[in-house]
């Protein structure tokens, strides 16, 4: 019998769109003095909570006492683990293999990438090469590219801020007169200080195996299909599913809410979505936000791309910068399904990436 722990859902400003749960535990957790920790990895309690889903799978989500960027999946095998996603920094995944103590003492052994995605790829350099990590052919050309990473827009426009932010938290704590409040903003600052520090050691590293478009891992008498529906949130957007137990980890593919989609296919997206009602899963362990089951959500994010693409495509015809264009879409008519579009408008790199998509259509790419 599947269980869900309840999970109470909270935002990690410097994290990209990352959900975290519950609140900090107040007991301090000293980094191991060890040379193996990676910086970055201080924190005032457990990072991680892992929520049960069977007795051998959990999705690990954070608790906001260490920025880990996304959620994982934790698939225990008979003689080994596979981890989903390595989380946002080299201190993430680091903290994460440790606190995986608490549930199972066997190996990891394998990690796969979702997408190259900073959140959920950039703890990929702490694991040795007992373990295979894998993900698609895109995932590891993009990861291959340290340089292209660090100046993408996605990257820098997530991560940029993150010196401003620790200034500016160094500053309310000086100012705090009350004492409540200044706990408060010192345990901010913790995170984003631990945060920083584990950016500027962050390596990006590639896939060891990669695929084109399915890969089958046999772990003892689970398995386990890896598969690459088409381009959507990214060009190697990778799934995770257990055939027995009807399970899926999608990364950022498919979601509880709405995306990001500063890299997105926007003009693919639906229809890789719809490949994946081929599927005979029951349960989605999401890359952000809680589990869900109800399939009809595959509708839904059809629905809002859909929209979505057709809008900024008109507004390009009429000649309208991709800026301009950001400030006057339009999805407010999909609140019933994403309760958070309160207003027209949308991030503007979704309509700047939306616009090299359509150059990349008109050259014939």
């Amino acid at each position: 019998m599947r269980r869900f722990q309840t999970i109470a859902v909270c935002f990690i400003a410097a994290a990209m769109a990352a959900y975290c749960t519950g609140p900090a535990p107040d007991a301090e957790v000293e980094a191991p003095e060890a040379d193996g920790p990676p910086p970055g990895t201080l924190r005032s309690g457990p990072a991680f909570e892992f929520n049960a889903i069977t007795d051998d799978i959990y999705h690990a989500t954070g608790t906001g006492t260490l920025s880990v960027g996304s959620n994982s999946v934790i698939i225990i095998n008979e003689d080994d683990v596979m981890i989903v996603d390595s989380h946002i920094t080299p201190a993430a995944a680091y903290v994460l293999s440790e606190e995986l103590l608490e549930i199972t003492d066997k190996p990891i052994r394998y990690v796969v990438d979702t997408h190259f995605h900073f959140d959920h790829a950039h703890g990929n350099q702490i694991f040795g090469p007992e373990v295979e990590i894998i993900g698609h052919e895109f995932t590891h050309a993009m990861l291959s590219d340290p340089q292209g990473i660090f100046e993408s827009r996605t990257y820098a426009g997530f991560t940029g801020g993150v010196p401003g932010q620790v200034e500016n938290l160094r500053a309310q704590v000086e100012s705090a007169e009350d004492a409540e409040e200044r706990a408060a903003l010192e345990a901010q600052l913790q995170v984003q200080e631990q945060y920083m520090l584990a950016l500027d050691a962050t390596n990006p590293t590639p896939p060891t195996l990669s695929f084109t478009d399915t890969l089958t891992v046999f772990a003892g008498d689970r398995e386990i299909r890896l598969i690459h529906h088409g381009r959507g949130h990214t060009g190697g957007d990778v799934m995770v599913f257990l055939p027995e137990e009807r399970i899926i980890a999608t990364g950022d593919f498919f979601l509880p809410g709405t995306p990001y989609m500063g890299d997105a296919y926007l003009d693919e997206w639906p229809d890789s979505l719809e490949r994946l009602r081929e599927i005979d899963f029951e349960t989605v362990l999401p890359g952000h936000g809680p589990p869900f089951t109800d399939r009809a959500r595959i509708d839904a994010l059809q629905a809002y791309l859909g929209d979505l693409w057709s809008q900024i495509g008109d507004l390009r015809e009429q000649g309208v910068s991709a800026e301009e264009a950001a400030e006057r879409i339009d999805l407010t008519s999909h609140q019933d399904n994403y309760p958070n579009i309160t207003s027209p408008g949308i991030d503007p790199r979704v309509t700047i990436r939306a616009y090299e998509r359509m150059d990349e259509i008109a050259a014939g790419g």
